[in-house]
């Protein structure tokens, strides 16, 4: 039983970190925020599909990461909901590899907008924050992310 809390535990650290590093990456390239964002940590949604550790491990890393690249105080709540919303149906539709991504991209593209134009009170309008964050995440989580998760599967690390 210990064993396993632990093992649980430091999944969802390393999951957490990893997911903060590749953040201030995407940030250091100018994609982590705003209207057009492609968040290379967004691939790491994709992990619920291999163990239940990641789901606090992305919500953890995407509140941190929301904090410390100076996110406002609704963009550090509601997006990390929406990444723990996607972590969530990652999990639940891990039945198929291929339906990995998807529950975090519709989350993603249906709440953030919402945050871009009402927190950040960008210009344009919601169809186009959809479509901008819609691509994004599409790059990150559906290529990227399954990518990932091809490569994750022919190891046995989880």
């Amino acid at each position: 039983m210990k064993k396993n809390n632990v093992l649980f535990t430091t999944q969802a650290a390393m999951i957490a970190a990893l997911y903060v590093v590749l953040t201030f990456l995407s940030n250091a390239l100018g994609l982590a925020n705003g209207a057009i964002q492609l968040r290379l940590s967004e691939a790491l949604t994709v992990l619920p599909f291999f163990t239940p550790a990641a789901i606090p491990g992305l919500f953890t890393g995407c509140l941190i990461s929301n904090m410390l690249t100076g996110c406002a105080p609704f963009d550090i709540l509601f997006g990390s909901l929406a990444t723990l919303l996607g972590a969530v149906g990652t999990r639940v539709m891990r039945k198929s590899k291929w339906l990995a991504p998807v529950s975090p991209i519709i989350a993603n593209t249906l709440i953030i907008p919402f945050v871009l134009m009402y927190v950040y009170e960008l210009p344009g309008g919601i169809f186009y924050f959809m479509l901008t964050v819609g691509i994004g995440e599409i790059l990150s989580c559906g290529v990227l992310g399954l990518l990932l998760l091809q490569t994750l599967s022919k190891t046995n690390i989880f």
